[in-house]
C-alpha cells in the first residue's frame, strides 16, 4: 500500500474516531446515558393486566419479568456510561410493563441471534429489543405491539436534497442501507422500479462500522442513509450534521409494527397487551417515546398478534 493511501486511511480512522467521540460526548449532555436508572418512569400495579396472566403461566424466576434485550444502539437500547447498564426505550418500556404486572424487571443483555432459543425455551419471559411482527415469527412466537416499525431517509444537513417520498427520489443517488435488511430489502426493490421505469439505478453502499458509514455521508461519498429512523434520528438529534428528509414503512408497502414477543400460546401476550394499553392511556407510554425522541413512532393502541409482514414469496 503506497505512503499516501495509508495516510489517508489513518487520516479517515482519526476523523471517525472524532465524530464517534464527539457524538458520545453530546449524546450523554442531550439524554440520559449514566447507570442511574432510578429516573425511569414508572407505573402502578395494573391488577387487570395481572388477572389476564394464564393461570398456568411460570414466570422464568418467581416476582421477576425476566426480558432480553440486544443494547445494539441508541435511543432504543445501549450500554450507560458504565458500560454495562442497558438504557434506552426498550428498557424503560420493559420496566413499565415489569411494573404492571407487579414484578421486579431482570434485564439481560443478549446477542440478537440468541433471543429466539431463548424465548421459546423459556430461558426469557420476553423480548423487548425492536422486533418486528412478521407472518413467520407469528408461527412460534406471540407478539403485543409498541411502535410502529420506521425507517428514515437521511442525509448531510446543508444536503440540497429536501424530500424523499417515492423510488424516483432516489434514482441515481449513492444511498447508504444495512445489509441483509427489511431496508436493503425495500431500496433494491425502489432500485429494480426505477431501472425498469428507464430512470438513473441506485448506488447502494454498505458499512459494517458505524463512523465510515458516518464519514461517507458527510464527505459526500454517500448521497442519502436510510436506515431504522429511531437511531438515526436519534444520532441527528445529537450531532445536528444529518437531518431527516422523508420515512417509510419498514414494511414497505406494507405497515409494520415492533413488538413485545412472548411464547407462542404461553398465556402472557394478552396481559403485556392490556398492560401497555393502559400506558398509552395513561400517559406513561408516551413519556417514555418523548424521552427518547421516537413520538413520531408511536402507536394509537397495542395488539396482539396482528398482521404480520408476509412470508418471503407469499
Amino acid at each position: 500500500m503506497a505512503f499516501f493511501d495509508r495516510a489517508k486511511l489513518l487520516l479517515a480512522g482519526a476523523v471517525a474516531a472524532a465524530t464517534l467521540g464527539t457524538a458520545s460526548v453530546q449524546a450523554q449532555e442531550k439524554f440520559d446515558l449514566s447507570p442511574d436508572t432510578s429516573n425511569r418512569v414508572r407505573a402502578e400495579r395494573n391488577e387487570a393486566a395481572i388477572k389476564a396472566i394464564a393461570p398456568d403461566f411460570k414466570f422464568v424466576n418467581p416476582g421477576k419479568f425476566t426480558v432480553a434485550v440486544n443494547p445494539w444502539d441508541p435511543p432504543i437500547a445501549t450500554y450507560a456510561s458504565d458500560s454495562k447498564t442497558v438504557v434506552g426505550a426498550d428498557p424503560d418500556l420493559a420496566s413499565l410493563v415489569a411494573d404492571s404486572l407487579g414484578l421486579e424487571l431482570d434485564l439481560v443483555a443478549v446477542a440478537w441471534a440468541d433471543w429466539p432459543l431463548g424465548v421459546a425455551s423459556g430461558k426469557y419471559d420476553a423480548v423487548i429489543s425492536n422486533v418486528t411482527v412478521t407472518e413467520e415469527r407469528k408461527e412460534k412466537f406471540d407478539f403485543s405491539t409498541y411502535r410502529r416499525d420506521v425507517l428514515g431517509f437521511f442525509v448531510k444537513s446543508d444536503s440540497p436534497i429536501t424530500s424523499i417520498k417515492e423510488p424516483k427520489d432516489v434514482a441515481g443517488l449513492k444511498v447508504i442501507t444495512g445489509a441483509g435488511t427489511n431496508q436493503e430489502k425495500i431500496i433494491l426493490e425502489w432500485d429494480r422500479q426505477n431501472v425498469a421505469a428507464g430512470l438513473k439505478p441506485i448506488e447502494v453502499q454498505y458499512y459494517d462500522d458505524r463512523a465510515a458509514g458516518d464519514l461517507a455521508l458527510q464527505s459526500g461519498r454517500a448521497d442519502v442513509e436510510f436506515n431504522p429512523n429511531a437511531t438515526r434520528a436519534y444520532a441527528a438529534s445529537i450531532g445536528n450534521d444529518t437531518k431527516v428528509v422523508g420515512i417509510a414503512s419498514g414494511g414497505w408497502p406494507l405497515t409494520a409494527e415492533i413488538a413485545v414477543t412472548t411464547r407462542k400460546g404461553g398465556g402472557l401476550a394478552d396481559a403485556i397487551t392490556l398492560a401497555i394499553n393502559d400506558l398509552i392511556k395513561d400517559g406513561k407510554y408516551g413519556e417514555v417515546l418523548k424521552r427518547w425522541s421516537l413520538t413520531d413512532e408511536a402507536v394509537d393502541a397495542s395488539q396482539t398478534n396482528p398482521p404480520g409482514l408476509p412470508k418471503s414469496g407469499s
